[in-house]
Order: structure tokens, then C-alpha cells, then sequence
């Protein structure tokens, strides 16, 4: 069992940053991907950005090149820098952790990810 937890969301105008965090407890944390997922209002929910358990291995959307996603194991915490962000970035962000331990290349779909925060709200104003 792991539980995440997200913050860091808010109301930033367009060409701001974030910073996102996803804080875990639980199961080995640093065994696991972790992926960052956004569900727009009306729109289903979307693939942003990945990180293999040794951060050896990440895989972004190609729609959030401005984004960074990086992992301190020790602090058991992924993050996920958002630069230049724009009104279509809008959405409500989740963190989600790997169902299988020690994958070696990250997966962006969904099915792959079996437990999720509660997600927190980033909203871009023009």
C-alpha cells in the first residue's frame, strides 16, 4: 500500500512556474516510476511526465517540454518543475506510482499506475 499526497498547485499567469511535489509513504517508494498525470475540465485524464525508480530513465508529453520532473528518494518526494506556463496547462494534476517495481523504462498509460494522490489544481490565467 503507498499513499501520495500532492501540493504546490495554485493560480499562476501565463509565462509563471510551479513547482508540484508528490510526497509518499508507505510501500518502498524509491522501487517505483512514478508518473505525473492532468485532467482538464471535460477532457479526459492525460500523460505529462515519468521517472524510472533511479530517475535513470524519463519520458515527458510532448505537449510539456517546459516541464522538468526529477525524484529525491531520500525524501521519498517526485517533483515536477512547470516553467512557461500556459492557459491550456490548466488542469487538475495527480501523481501515480508504478504498479511493477524496478521497471526499467518508464510506461505513460494509465492502466500502468495503480495507486494516485487526490490530485491538486493548477490554473493559468491569460
Amino acid at each position: 500500500q503507498v499513499q501520495l499526497v500532492e501540493s504546490g498547485g495554485g493560480l499562476v499567469q501565463a509565462g509563471g512556474s510551479l513547482r508540484l511535489s508528490c510526497a509518499a509513504s508507505g510501500r518502498t517508494f524509491s522501487n517505483y516510476a512514478v508518473g505525473w498525470f492532468r485532467q482538464a475540465p471535460g477532457k479526459e485524464r492525460e500523460f505529462v511526465a515519468a521517472i524510472n525508480w533511479s530517475a535513470g530513465n524519463i519520458y515527458y508529453a510532448h505537449s510539456v517540454i517546459r516541464f522538468t520532473i526529477s525524484r529525491d528518494n531520500a525524501k521519498n518526494t517526485v517533483y515536477l518543475q512547470m516553467n512557461d506556463l500556459k492557459p491550456e496547462d490548466t488542469a487538475v494534476y495527480y501523481c501515480a506510482a508504478d504498479s511493477i517495481p524496478f521497471r526499467s523504462r518508464v510506461t505513460p498509460q494509465l492502466r500502468d499506475y495503480n495507486y494516485w494522490g487526490q490530485g491538486t489544481q493548477v490554473t493559468v490565467s491569460s
